[in-house]
């Protein structure tokens, strides 16, 4: 057998692996037709308000709780299909992984992060955004975070309509936010707060861009540029396994093992430490073995990052649904607490059912409406392979780490996202250098004219600026829109 012949027996490994998830792609585009979809949605926000009505009792305040459940799974739901995009984007948009396949995956990985190890303890409103004494009354205080949910989502909606990934988080926030400002003035607004999440609009897509074209660079120069690639891959793809495997180990113990254990940052540093040099002792004579054969090519090199790449989403996966849950369970859960005792000045603690409704309602979103969102994170900005969206992936671990330990709240979205803004401009950069070193030596070669050249942008402008447009403008347009429904509640309930 040739090469030739051998290199599509690698790359079909994990396909053949996949393959029953064959199925399920077919089904998720035949779900994703809007009727299709909106129906199946609808039926879910109606169980989850039966279900709120089932273990919520007989209680005074069971249609407010019943209202709450329905609107928590309408945010879950837009979470699904919104933010789910930035972890498997990248394997999809390289090839690793089939669109079935990642839905799948991304499926069982966010309902398990979200069951075991999400929703510890939230803070008494959406991250102490406002001070809940200045709400007054408890009937105050839900009707706020009813606003706050039902605005955060109806923006979410909108975002995916759009094609704009944005952060839930800061959705939430500004909805909470606003319907804090419209119930009690500007004075019960934490300002600090608010200016550290604003500064995270640039600092969580800068530093995960950072990191990944950082990440690239290494790849290009240490393998990709080598006269023999095979020889280098078999040196350094072990040792960026083994730095992917370290932060994802520090990356979970810290943020997605709260509800099990407490783990501090020093601790989690030499658990990501301990297990990153292990996988990597492990995965040289992999390598090595998975190596033999292979063309000294490109092509081939694709091969030795695709299940590490595959690996990563999931874990990504698992931490974004143990941390991000919160986003749309969390209001749920504040509202569940004020109507069973009329506390609402206290941390918040979740209760099972409430989890459950928050994680099938991102499985469901995902399911129903996720392929548009994973196509554009995964294709439509850049153009991805196994080996960029790899730095991806090793970016979002490594960048949260950072932003933990310097205390910075950020978003998962915006640094997914940043992470493949940052590839695509790092590629841009290294062919401007490299025709730049070309022209030097041979100074008679023809170029590009400018207007071919600006057409042949790696990064699409175009998606580039809404993105960027809808980051900036998602907590004021939540804020303002949250506002406005807490007056019609107030109205109506007045």
């Amino acid at each position: 057998m040739t090469q030739q012949q051998g290199d599509p027996r690698h790359l079909e490994t994990l396909d053949r692996d996949l393959a029953r998830f064959s199925n399920l792609e077919n089904a998720t585009q035949y779900a994703a037709r809007p009727m299709v979809g909106i129906g199946i949605s609808f039926v879910f926000v109606v169980l989850a308000g039966l279900a709120a009505m089932l273990f919520f009792g007989q209680e005074n305040n069971t249609v407010i709780v019943v209202i709450a459940a329905s609107l928590g799974a309408y945010m879950a739901l837009n979470i699904g299909a919104n933010d789910v995009a930035n972890n498997m984007g990248p394997a999809v948009g390289a090839n690793a992984l089939s669109m079935g396949a990642a839905i799948a995956i991304a499926v069982v990985f966010e309902s398990a992060g979200a069951l075991i190890a999400g929703g510890d303890v939230v803070s008494t409103i959406a991250k102490g955004i406002i001070a809940p004494e200045s709400m007054g009354t408890a009937s105050v205080f839900i009707w706020a975070m009813m606003a706050a949910l039902l605005s955060a989502a109806l923006w979410v909606n909108l975002a995916t309509w759009v094609g704009a990934p944005v952060s839930t988080t800061h959705s939430v926030v500004g909805g909470v936010m606003g319907a804090g400002i419209a119930a009690a003035g500007f004075a019960a607004v934490n300002w600090p707060t608010m200016s550290a999440i604003a500064a995270s609009w640039v600092i969580s897509p800068v530093l995960g861009g950072v990191i990944a074209a950082f990440f690239l660079w290494v790849i290009k120069s240490r393998i990709i540029y080598q006269d023999d690639k095979i020889a280098a891959a078999r040196t350094w793809v072990p040792i960026l396994v083994g730095i992917m495997a370290g932060a994802f180990a520090a990356y979970l113990a810290l943020k997605g093992l709260k509800k099990i254990i407490k783990i501090d940052m020093p601790t989690a540093l030499l658990i990501g430490a301990a297990i990153g040099i292990l996988v990597w002792l492990v995965m040289i004579p992999m390598i090595r073995k998975q190596s033999q054969g292979l063309e000294n090519r490109n092509k081939s090199l694709k091969i030795l990052f695709g299940i590490p790449l595959v690996v990563s989403a999931a874990l990504l996966s698992f931490a974004h649904g143990a941390n991000d849950v919160a986003n749309a369970v969390g209001p749920l859960a504040a509202i569940v607490q004020a109507s069973q005792s009329g506390d609402f000045t206290q941390a918040v603690s979740i209760p099972f059912w409430v989890m459950v409704i928050g994680a099938f309602g991102i499985s469901f979103g995902l399911f129903l409406f996720g392929p548009k969102l994973i196509r554009m994170v995964g294709g439509q900005i850049t153009k991805l392979n196994p080996m960029r969206a790899y730095c991806v992936a090793l970016s979002a671990a490594i960048t949260v780490i950072v932003a933990s330990w310097l205390g910075l709240p950020v978003s998962s979205t915006h640094i997914a996202v940043g992470g493949v803004f940052g590839v695509g401009f790092f590629r841009e950069w290294d062919a401007e250098r490299r025709i730049k070193k070309a022209r030097m030596q041979m100074p008679n070669r023809a170029t590009y004219a400018p207007e071919e050249r600006r057409r042949r942008k790696l990064v699409r402008r175009s998606h580039f600026m809404t993105i960027i447009a809808a980051w900036i403008i998602t907590v004021p347009a939540a804020a303002i829109l949250s506002a406005v429904i807490f007056y019609l509640i107030s109205a109506a309930m007045g």
